[in-house]
């Protein structure tokens, strides 16, 4: 099944509150990506539909084995292509910027090819 953009930006959100929160609800999500609240329970709803999250009734909100997989994956193509990007002298923000826009769109292969390059070049 594929996943939009929208839906991968809110799971690797989850997962990076799941890190520096003992709980992760609806309203750390909004605030984390400054959506209003009411956008966010909307989205929780797709995820939760999608068997991406479980929300417990307290509204603590849980990465699912494919959720989190999901999440791993943005957050490491994240992390590598702002590090990369900043190695070739980008301004850090303008490098956040694009990685955050180039994680959802680059393929596996590529991904890999440069994942592979900076092993060696770093």
């Amino acid at each position: 099944m594929a996943v939009h953009e929208s839906a991968e930006n809110y799971l690797e959100t989850i997962l990076i509150l799941s890190k520096k929160l003992p709980v992760v609800r609806s309203v750390d999500v909004a605030n984390e990506m400054e959506f209003k609240k009411s956008s966010v329970s909307i989205a929780m709803k797709h995820l939760r539909e999608q068997s991406h999250i479980t929300v417990t009734k307290e509204g603590y909100i849980y990465l699912t084995e494919s959720g989190k997989a999901i999440a791993e994956m943005i957050y490491e193509r994240h992390e590598l292509l702002t590090k990369w990007l900043c190695s070739l002298g980008v301004d850090a923000q303008v490098a956040e910027d694009d990685a955050c826009r180039m994680e959802h769109v680059i393929s596996q292969e590529s991904f890999d090819a440069i994942k592979e390059f900076l092993k060696e070049a770093l």
